[in-house]
């Protein structure tokens, strides 16, 4: 199975007063793994960012001056997506602004339900932790997912995050960074979800023999360390 992790930055929240996206990024995952292969581009907005959309994002209106229009990508963007499941956290905000910029085209390019099937992980998020807070940091921080480097809104390191964050909550299974070099730094940590322990765990406790063992692999320790090592301390 094909999945697109889909994220986009724009120049304020609501398309209906005219705004427009500025930032597309996507990673592909094929068999739920990351294969490396991803999307991304700045756009021409032919309008000015909202200072809080600036903030969020700190993308600057003169940075996009030169970057292409989005009628200019569309063709490579579709290709790129085309078929597949795509995952985004919010998916009515970013299919919103996608296929208010497809109809902007006039070219029967249709709209993106038309394209592909889509999987909303703030609603998963919210039918999995009811009442609890669920933006995307929050998943995170919840699922143990190093966000540490989203100092600001970026497309590519949300879209990477949010991979993260849907394999830990639908199955546990870790992303790999595979081919993201200059973008991020890799991650090698597998995430998983946490565990429920339907029953207690039964303690296990060190036989006499096993105890000896020890004893003994502490004192070798002492004598590297010519006098008490850190084990012996801490003991």
């Amino acid at each position: 199975m094909r999945q697109i992790v889909l994220d986009t930055e724009t120049t304020g929240l609501e398309v209906r007063q005219g705004h427009r996206l500025v930032e597309i990024a996507c990673v592909e995952m094929v068999e739920r793994r990351l294969t490396g292969r991803h999307y991304q581009t700045y756009l021409n907005p032919d309008r000015a960012i909202d200072e809080g959309a600036r903030l969020v994002t700190g993308i600057e209106d003169e940075f996009l001056l030169d970057k292409p229009r989005f009628a200019e990508v569309v063709e490579e963007f579709l290709a790129f997506i085309d078929g597949a499941e795509l995952i985004i956290h919010n998916a009515s905000f970013d299919i919103g602004f996608l296929d208010a910029e497809l109809a902007r085209l006039d070219n029967g390019a249709g709209r993106i339900g038309d394209r592909c099937s889509v999987l909303d992980t703030l609603a998963l998020a919210r039918e999995r932790y009811p009442g609890q807070r669920n933006s995307l940091d929050a998943l995170c921080k919840r699922l143990g997912v190093d966000n540490s480097r989203r100092d600001l809104h970026g497309g590519l390191i949300d879209a990477q995050l949010l991979a993260d964050v849907y394999l830990a909550m639908t199955s546990g299974q870790g992303a790999f960074d595979l081919g993201f070099e200059g973008v991020a730094e890799q991650r090698h940590a597998v995430v998983t979800a946490p565990v429920m322990l339907r029953t207690r765990p039964s303690v296990l406790h060190a036989s006499p023999e096993e105890l000896l063992q020890h004893e003994r692999r502490l004192d070798a320790l002492d004598k590297s360390a010519d006098g008490q090592s850190v084990w012996r301390r801490l003991s």
